[in-house]
């Protein structure tokens, strides 16, 4: 990136960022993206794995953006990354006989109608009985419900879709960094040219210098943007938490959506777990590491607990994870009153800065920030086409999607692990099975039976892994799939990578033991009464790519 100017450079290596270096990309752009961390590590890894349109912001008339997502799922079921989206229903809980399902009802036509005017061919919504609703979620309790409805929405893993992009842009020319941090901008006559990096796993200081920047940095986005002045966008984060327990918790063969005295909560089917979530309170702490307090996980056990007969205790939770959400800084006190809505500027000539929307919308909000990008480029750039791309493994899906028992037949690997295998890497699962052909051992299922020692081996050879943390939270999901969160398989994972990584024997048992540190402070956060004891408690596991959140 810094041996020549680039049309773009992009910060934040996010969904909005990935987004972003791809729509650059296939435009005939130059690009570089540069990430201080690693790909998907914030946000983008800590969602409720959804890839909708929002049925509750019908309720507050947010049409527009409603139908917007909606678009955007049926676009990526069907052409963008049809094997990263999954249909999941949802049976909402009728309490009065009455006004909630004429307005529940309607709600659910009128989102259903959104779908189809975007081309969605997902299951239209019905209405069910008591009876009916009990046979499809057994666990409900009787009192809690006088009949049901059921609908429809997509499901995607969002850590391994924002590396599928990010993999796509660079397949198409841009230039990828993580663990690169920026420390300044480069302004020349008021004008931004570019940014002062440093890479953080050498310390090497570069100077990257292009014809626009773009500032996709999520909840850091006022930081970027102060550094060329105090004008611009800005944000306020709002932490979202969620809790994992095993299927068998929860007696049902659908996701619940239960109304809570302040919003929703979804009990969301994944694999062999539940997501329970999500939290929606102002964060104003650490970044880089928000931690879920024990008062953020008993408000989810209770909530969901109104409507289950089989209460769920502490001893459930199997995993916990918390997330925040960059929301456009208005004037409400509550932050679920904030804005969903993205938001392009270019706060100082040079510098354009996105914010706010929703994970599902990142193709439009990317769209939108190169098209400002490039106003001003003196040459012809066509609009966005990413609308017509495939994601890798994405490539005849209709195809791949049934080889399963074909390909555990073929590499000795149990069928059902391989189907999990081609949701995660579609079509690309041939090269990740091509490592068992060549190391047999690779063959070996993980300790927690969800994935292939190949996996973790591919992660560093083709999807930019550099540290065990980046596999375990990332690449797969060990740390909320696992009761230990991934101690008793990281010495493995790290014996599997160390050769590819260069580690000596020392780095892969200071690697091991950064996963230690890190799964005993959000064991500790997770016991705390607040969000500051929570965040002093997280506090004390030593970032592993040694950065400081300012």
């Amino acid at each position: 990136m810094a041996a020549d100017e680039l049309d773009v450079l992009v910060i934040g290596g996010g969904i909005t960022g990935v987004g972003c270096a791809l729509d650059a990309a296939t435009r005939g752009l130059s690009v570089g993206l540069v990430e201080q961390r690693d790909i998907a590590s914030g946000t983008s890894s800590r969602s409720s794995k959804l890839l909708h349109g929002g049925l509750r912001y019908l309720e507050q008339r947010d049409f527009g953006l409603v139908r917007e997502a909606l678009k955007e799922r049926g676009l990526h079921a069907a052409v963008v990354a049809p094997h990263l989206v999954r249909t999941v229903s949802f049976l909402i809980p009728l309490t009065n006989r009455v006004w909630q399902r004429a307005y529940y009802g309607a709600g659910v036509m009128i989102y259903d109608l959104l779908a189809k005017l975007g081309g969605n061919t997902l299951p239209h919504h019905r209405h069910l009985s008591r009876r009916a609703a009990l046979k499809l979620s057994p666990g409900l309790k009787r009192s809690s419900l006088i009949g049901a409805i059921v609908y429809h929405d997509a499901q995607i893993d969002d850590a391994r879709h924002t590396l599928g992009v990010a993999r796509t842009a660079k397949r198409h020319g841009a230039a990828i960094a993580t663990s690169t941090r920026v420390n300044d901008l480069i302004i020349e006559d008021g004008v931004v040219v570019g940014a002062t990096v440093v890479d953080i796993e050498t310390g090497r200081r570069l100077e990257i210098r292009a014809r626009r920047v773009i500032n996709a940095t999520g909840v850091w986005i006022d930081d970027i943007q102060d550094m060329a002045g105090p004008s611009g966008l800005r944000v306020q984060a709002a932490k979202g938490v969620h809790i994992v327990v095993p299927r068998k918790a929860i007696d049902s063969d659908s996701g619940l959506v239960l109304r809570t005295p302040s919003s929703v909560l979804f009990i969301i089917p994944w694999g062999k777990f539940w997501l329970l979530g999500t939290t929606d309170t102002a964060w104003e702490l650490d970044r880089a590491h928000p931690a879920a307090s024990s008062t953020d996980i008993d408000y989810l056990i209770e909530q969901a607990n109104e409507a289950l007969s089989r209460p769920l205790t502490r001893d459930d939770v199997v995993g916990v994870y918390a997330g925040l959400r960059p929301l456009i800084a208005g004037e409400a006190d509550e932050t679920a009153r904030l804005s969903r809505e993205h938001a392009v500027a270019q706060p100082v000539p040079g510098l354009i800065s996105i914010a706010g929307g929703k994970y599902t919308t990142y193709r439009v909000m990317a769209a939108d920030a190169v098209d400002m990008a490039t106003e001003s480029i003196d040459r012809p750039i066509g609009p966005s086409v990413t609308e017509h791309i495939q994601l890798l493994g994405s490539n005849d899906w209709d195809t791949w999607q049934h080889a399963a028992a074909r390909l555990g037949a073929q590499y000795g690997v149990d069928a059902d692990l391989v189907d999990r295998m081609l949701w995660r890497h579609g079509s690309e699962v041939a090269a990740v099975l091509a490592l068992v052909e060549a190391q047999p051992d690779l063959a070996e299922v993980l300790p927690g039976g969800g994935y292939l020692a190949a996996e973790a081996l591919y992660a560093v050879e083709v999807e930019g892994a550099i540290h065990l943390e980046d596999i375990l939270a990332r690449r797969m999901r060990i740390s909320v799939e696992t009761v230990d969160r991934g101690i008793a398989v990281s010495a493995r994972v790290a014996e599997i990578v160390a050769s590819a990584l260069g580690w000596d024997s020392a780095k892969k048992v200071a690697e091991i033991q950064a996963w230690a540190d890190r799964v005993e402070a959000e064991e500790a956060a997770n016991d705390a009464a607040d969000d500051r004891t929570a965040d002093i408690a997280r506090r004390e596991a030593v970032d592993g790519r040694g950065l400081i959140d300012a």
